[in-house]
């Protein structure tokens, strides 16, 4: 059958793939939880019954804040059959994006996990106008639990009437509002089709290898579009989808589940790296001097079957003496990582691809639904520094400024209830303005060079890409984040974090004792060493460019804290008005 709405994907899985016990699974109290696909497609039809007598109908707004489990998918495809709106709100952000978000989608009902995010919300909920009610997935004394919709589902089921508001569905309907969790300003509301999402979808699953004996490991935030859209891609190729535990269990769970892809932000990948390169400091001399000969030789690949007949015999050997242990560590089942969100540096894209851990790069926003382009599987599919070839489907021109311009199915209806916003989005012609900086080359490939409001100009008139000089200096093993600056100052400066843990383990090699985080960085010796660092990545850049005075911040950024967004990208207004007084200091 033909997938045109997005909740196609369950009858073409029925009508497509043979039974597995496997469809979905989630971690509970130790053991995986799995959900054949009768019994997924039992649930959701029972779920859109209760919606229904509830008294949902076309174009209502539901909304769920939850985190990654089977019970997501399943609220997802329930709500959208009865042709109501899914809004999935992340489970991380702060009490006025909550307020803002559900008073400005008129949601009617609310699903929400559990004890821990009901402290959070339920005490703003009586200033939301129209909230009828509140579920929680985890059962909680005085609450409605899931349970409670699934039976009233069960007794009120009409299928005639549900098979009658599916045949409603257009295409062209919107599915989803999805609130960008914005790095200044309130959050908007990007209202996205069942087009916009099916056609990104058909488009991916042709460069995809995969199969239905396949299994994929779930992490990323499913109320991000870029984690869901893998979800119906999973489901569309007939995948197993395993919702991991948690960021802290990703390790054991790529080691449990063993799965043949996942998807990821650049952010993991640069923590799974330092920490292989920190073991491999520790190595006795003999295999240090062996493994980091093989760490040189993965930087060294080169893809589209480039490299010499030399390197690939001493790859080999790599590969069996270091490389392998890697793959290990990834379930030893790998075939694909697909890398999105930020740019991930190009040295990791060689080392893992050597590695024979496929990294697979890709470019988008919430607005596109969310893919512009992505690197393939084809031998000349990969060029590294770029975010491959412009997707199937998808129109791109670079505008006279540098600016990114997309055109095709995947770009979004617009944002709710801003209507000017939107116009300046999408100009008349039907082409977002995605905002980023970029250039394709000569063979197709789509290079991003940094995000337009970010570029600034300093005092001297000289521009500074920020983003550049941040993706650089992030290679070093001591430096975690780093925000530049300098906009109308006669420099360019920054905000550097460091990685705490290699700096405890250099401190450790140094014989120095470590006391706390605060301490440690205002120590001499620590402050030479970060003085080297900013020295040795200075030398990348242009005299504009080049980091002249800088501070080194006691404590790491995080989501909780609200210095990253929910999606790992840096709040740069948030930051600079939280370090304000260090900033002017750095300026004065």
């Amino acid at each position: 059958m033909e997938i045109t709405r997005i909740f196609d994907l369950l009858p073409y899985y029925l009508e497509t793939f043979e039974p597995k016990d496997d469809v979905l699974a989630g971690k509970e109290d130790g053991k995986w939880i799995k959900y054949d696909i009768n019994k997924y497609v039992e649930i959701v039809n029972n779920i859109s019954y209760g919606l229904m007598a509830l008294g949902i109908k076309k174009g209502d707004k539901v909304g769920t804040i939850l985190g990654n489990r089977p019970e997501w998918n399943m609220l997802d495809m329930g709500i959208m059959q009865t042709g109501a709106v899914h809004v999935p709100i992340y489970p991380t952000i702060s009490e006025s994006d909550y307020k803002y978000i559900l008073n400005h989608s008129e949601v009617k009902y609310v699903f929400i996990e559990g004890k821990e995010l009901l402290k959070k919300v339920e005490h703003i909920l009586p200033e939301i106008q129209g909230v009828k009610d509140v579920y929680t997935i985890n059962k909680h004394e005085g609450v409605k639990h899931l349970s409670e919709l699934i039976e009233l589902g069960k007794t009120n089921e009409n299928e005639t009437k549900l098979k009658s508001l599916m045949s409603d569905v257009a295409p062209n309907d919107l599915a989803t509002l999805i609130y960008t969790s914005g790095t200044t300003g309130n959050p908007k509301g990007v209202m996205l089709s069942h087009n916009n999402i099916v056609s990104n979808v058909l488009a991916i699953r042709e460069i995809v290898p995969l199969d239905q004996n396949s299994r994929a490991l779930s992490y990323l935030p499913l109320c991000h579009v870029f984690e869901r859209v893998l979800i119906y891609l999973y489901a569309s190729l007939g995948i197993s989808i395993y919702y991991a535990e948690s960021i802290a269990k990703i390790a054991d769970n790529l080691r449990e589940v063993k799965p043949d892809m996942f998807v990821t932000v650049p952010r993991l990948l640069e923590k799974i790296y330092d920490k292989i390169i920190d073991k491999g400091r520790k190595l006795p001399f003999l295999k240090k001097m062996i493994f980091f000969w093989a760490i040189r030789l993965g930087l060294k690949f080169k893809p589209g079957g480039a490299n010499s007949c030399i390197y690939r015999f001493k790859l080999k050997i790599a590969n069996k003496l270091i490389f392998s242990k890697w793959r290990v560590a990834f379930g030893d089942n790998i075939k694909l990582v697909v890398s999105g969100g930020a740019a991930l540096q190009e040295r990791l894209s060689r080392v893992f691809t050597a590695a024979g851990i496929k990294v697979l790069e890709g470019y988008g926003l919430t607005e596109a639904s969310p893919v512009i382009s992505v690197c393939t599987m084809e031998e000349d599919g990969v060029k590294f520094g770029t975010v491959g070839p412009v997707l199937t489907g998808v129109t791109v021109k670079i505008a006279e400024d540098g600016e990114i311009l997309a055109k095709g199915p995947n770009i979004m209806l617009g944002y709710f209830k801003e209507p000017e916003l939107t116009k300046e989005s999408i100009d008349n012609a039907g082409w977002l303005h995605t905002g980023d900086i970029g250039h394709l080359d000569e063979e197709g490939f789509l290079k991003i060079t940094g995000r337009k409001k970010l570029i600034f100009k300093t005092s001297l008139g000289k521009y500074v890409n920020p983003q550049i000089i941040e993706n650089k200096f992030k290679e070093s093993p001591f430096i975690d984040n780093m925000l530049v600056m300098g906009e109308n100052q006669k420099f360019a400066a920054a905000l550097i974090v460091p990685s705490f843990d290699h700096l405890k383990q250099w401190c450790e090699y140094k014989e120095i004792e470590y006391t706390t985080n605060e301490e440690m960085i205002v120590l001499p010796r620590i402050k030479k060493r970060f003085l080297k660092e900013v020295t040795k990545y200075n030398e990348y850049f242009g005299k504009a460019e080049k980091i002249m005075k800088y501070e080194v911040m006691g404590k790491e950024w995080t989501v909780d804290n609200g210095e990253l967004s929910a999606s790992m990208k840096m709040k740069r207004k948030f930051i600079c008005e939280e370090y304000r007084e260090v900033i002017d200091s750095i300026f004065s």
